[in-house]
């Protein structure tokens, strides 16, 4: 119970530093997140609001990555399981349900969409990373650059207005 209870704490202090990051006009920063072990990064003005995980109504003959659609603070939204999306697993294992969030877009993204992420890890600023140059492999649209941390550890930005433009994302049937 203590550990649920931290954890909304968690929540509900990012929830207000995310309010405070997005009220200073130039500020450039991150929230991280991590999808099945890998550390990533959502540009604060592009995330939205963060959920805990609550019912879906599943859809039928669907991608596995795409987990549903939730009902967030009155709107329908299709949510995507992240980590399954980058192909980084087939399901959600039942264990990642009790750190799991979701985060939306943000709203000014017009994107009807949620990302179910494993697990928050905080905010992260420019000062707190150095940027790691390309390696010169192709990458999706949406993936934006690659951070190191002070730890060593390697975050990749995830460029969420980027996504829809990945015709993959938009094809949430399953043909198979």
């Amino acid at each position: 119970m203590a550990n649920k209870e931290a954890l909304r704490e968690l929540q509900g202090r990012l929830a207000e530093r995310l309010q405070e990051v997005r009220s200073l006009e130039h500020t450039t920063g991150w929230l991280a997140v991590e999808c099945a072990g890998r550390p990533l990064l959502f540009p604060l003005a592009e995330a939205g609001e963060i959920f805990q995980p609550g019912a879906l109504l599943e859809v039928p003959h669907v991608r596995p990555w795409f987990l549903g659609v939730a009902n967030l603070r009155g709107a329908l939204t299709g949510v995507i399981d992240l980590a399954g999306f980058l192909g980084l697993r087939e399901r959600v294992p039942p264990a990642v349900r009790e750190q799991a969030r979701v985060v939306a877009f943000n709203p000014a993204l017009e994107i009807n969409a949620a990302l179910l992420v494993d697990r928050l890890a905080g905010l992260r600023n420019p000062e707190q990373l150095v940027a790691v140059p390309p390696d010169g492999r192709p990458a999706p649209a949406f993936a934006g650059g690659c951070w190191r941390d002070s730890a060593g550890r390697l975050w990749q930005e995830v460029r969420l207005s980027m996504l829809p433009r990945e015709e993959r994302f938009l094809r949430i049937v399953d043909a198979g």
